[in-house]
């Protein structure tokens, strides 16, 4: 196959994520994107399972989405937002917090998810100390939880399963726990909480779904345990859906399936549609009252240098349109069908442990993956574009993926399943 000079110029000079970079297979060099098409350089086209990490929502290059980048690239691509603003900003900000409900008002601009989580960390500790409250610096989180690669966020992922145990001795300590799925569990986390909460700042779930720690799913009624023992021992709540959001889980969030609200809630990946970095940190007028005073002090010190980016709030404002005029909530329960039935058969492999769908997210899980690479290969040979992790193989493609396109892609993962044991 043709390598492209800017591929081999530039590849020495690269480092990519979650790579051993010594044996890593070369990535694959695409040059364009549409629905759910990745054109490669050598003329292949892949049909895109992942949707881009989750992105994606819309599929590629949405033309609304795209004229609405342009449209504000010729106003005003940025300005700081720290003393001045602009309208796509206040705009999103008023329209996120109208989905969200009464409840959910501030909304805290960032550019990534893992800082996103940050914030409302900070938010969680400072909530406390701006009442003179102290020593309430650790979080309760949850064993199979990820959310994020930063130092902070390092810190509340799964010790044990997560992959940031190299870390350990330098991360703050937190409280990581089961979650309460069952009476017994519930009863127990609330015991423990009964001693554990003057030091807690609050409880941190991605709610539904455990994204990254291996696509692991819970119940509603999980969440509304979790809100009833924050309220029980008085803690904030934190939903962290910067995977669940817009639609991935069949509603646009959520935490709407558990009829509950966090406290404060962060949101990235979709919030674009996938086109630009953006993410949000959003609070309770309650969680906002505590930063609202005369004392200096009392202000939350956080400011991304291209917090409220205008060209990523213009393209959240499109992506949201989108939600209101095109049917993505449908096409979302529509996939939910279609993966269901599509990778049963995989439940017949020896080797696959368990089949789960919620969403638009479907998943099989295998005994193991002995060679990642290998199987990301042979998906690649049959055209789909699908990254493995951990022992799980999973799809989140875009909520518009074309049906032949779906039906193609779910051959493809069962036909490489099947061939022989991953």
């Amino acid at each position: 196959m043709h390598t492209p000079d800017w591929v081999a110029q530039g590849q020495p000079h690269i480092w990519l994520p979650y790579a051993q970079m010594k044996t890593v297979t070369p990535p694959l060099p695409v040059v364009r994107s549409h629905g759910s098409r990745l054109e490669l350089a050598d003329g292949r086209s892949l049909i895109d399972g992942v949707a881009s990490w989750w992105t994606a929502c819309h599929g590629y290059n949405h033309p609304h989405i795209a004229q609405a980048v342009r449209a504000q690239l010729d106003a005003m691509p940025h300005v700081m937002f720290g003393g001045l603003t602009h309208e796509p900003a206040l705009t999103l900000a008023r329209r996120l917090a109208g989905l969200l409900g009464p409840g959910l008002d501030r909304v805290f601009y960032t550019d990534s998810g893992s800082v996103a989580v940050e914030v409302a960390m900070k938010m969680a500790v400072q909530f406390w100390l701006n009442q003179g409250e102290r020593g309430r610096s650790r979080f309760l989180a949850f064993r199979g939880g990820y959310h994020g690669d930063t130092f902070g966020t390092m810190a509340v992922c799964d010790p044990e399963d997560g992959m940031h145990s190299l870390y350990r001795g330098m991360l703050a300590e937190h409280d990581i726990v089961d979650l309460p799925r069952d009476d017994a569990s519930y009863a127990a986390l609330d015991h423990y909480l009964q001693a554990r909460a003057p030091q807690l700042a609050g409880i941190l779930v991605e709610p539904l779904v455990q994204g990254a720690g291996g696509m692991l799913l819970h119940e509603p009624d999980v969440l509304r345990r979790l809100r009833k023992l924050a309220d029980r021992h008085g803690l904030l709540l934190i939903f962290d859906e910067i995977f669940t959001g817009f639609g991935r889980t069949g509603t646009l969030f959520a935490f709407e399936q558990a009829g509950i609200k966090p406290d404060i809630i962060t949101l990235s990946k979709a919030l674009t549609g996938g086109t630009l970095p953006l993410a949000a940190t959003v609070a309770s007028n309650r969680v906002f009252d505590a930063f609202w005073s005369d004392n200096p002090a009392h202000a939350l010190m956080h400011g991304p240098t291209f917090m409220g980016n205008a060209l990523a709030c213009a393209a959240a404002n499109a992506s949201l349109d989108l939600f209101e005029s095109e049917p993505r909530l449908a096409q979302a329960q529509a996939l939910s069908v279609a993966l269901a039935a599509g990778l049963e058969p995989c439940r017949e492999l020896p080797w696959v442990r368990d089949v789960r769908v919620l969403g638009a997210i479907g998943v099989v899980e295998l005994d193991n993956i002995i060679d990642r690479e290998a199987l990301k290969r042979r998906l690649v040979d049959a055209g789909v574009w699908v990254r493995p992790f951990g022992n799980v193989v999973y799809l989140t493609p875009a909520l518009t993926i074309d049906g032949d396109d779906l039906a193609t892609l779910i051959r493809a993962v069962v036909a490489v399943l099947r061939q022989q044991r991953p």
